[in-house]
């Protein structure tokens, strides 16, 4: 393909791991009731649904089952004060942002999680800047898979969507990547979840590491 006139990434399973950090919240709230706490490697996959993901995977709770926006609230108040205490970039993410801004090829963030939690995330690990546009669960009134979210940071950027390509760890993300009518590159290195097998996301390429998303554009 063309090189794209810019790079959409999701963020948590993607640019991040931040699993310790939001498993670890999970487990705080566990023990904090007697219970005993859920290895991380269960809850790993849950990482890019967020509080949802992981108060389904601690608890068994979804979204309007009885009980269950008290624990994402507190979930959430509580991986505030935590934010940052094991999450990290993953290995080979910092050759890729190095290699997009050697290359001058703008990029942006795309995430679910809200922008009071993505923002200093992102800023503390070194993606804001370079990346140019974050837009957050709460930027717009829709959440991925609604493709508006990707349709913000495209008009932040200046550049149509045709032109993106949005790289993601969850079958939503490639589901939103169609919807806004750009391709969507599945990041195998990511959580990748548990409701849907990679094949069947109908991703345009499948990538196993962060480096081969320079490999894909010619810059590595």
């Amino acid at each position: 393909m063309a090189r794209p006139a810019a790079l959409l990434f999701d963020l948590d399973g993607t640019l991040v791991d931040s699993a310790p950090d939001l498993g670890g919240t999970a487990n705080d709230m566990l023990v904090a009731r007697g219970r005993e706490p859920v290895p991380l490697a269960a809850l790993r996959p849950h990482g890019g649904s967020g509080a949802r993901g992981m108060i389904g995977a601690a608890f068994g709770l979804a979204p309007g089952d009885p009980g269950y926006d008290a624990l994402r609230d507190e979930f959430l108040a509580l991986y505030e004060t935590r934010l940052l205490r094991h999450t990290q970039l993953f290995d080979e993410v910092q050759a890729l942002v190095d290699g997009l801004v050697r290359a001058e090829l703008p990029f942006g963030i795309v995430t679910n999680k809200a922008v009071r939690l993505a923002t200093p995330l992102a800023t503390s690990l070194g993606l804001q800047p370079p990346a140019a546009v974050l837009i957050g669960g709460d930027s717009t009134p829709h959440t991925k898979p609604h493709p508006a979210p990707l349709w913000a940071a495209c008009r932040a950027l200046g550049v149509a969507a045709a032109d993106c390509v949005y790289i993601g760890d969850d079958p939503r993300d490639m589901r939103a990547a169609r919807a806004a009518g750009m391709p969507g590159w599945a990041a195998a290195w990511g959580y990748l979840g548990l409701a849907e097998p990679l094949h069947a996301w109908v991703a345009d390429a499948v990538l196993d590491s962060p480096v081969d998303v320079l490999k894909r554009l010619g810059l590595a």
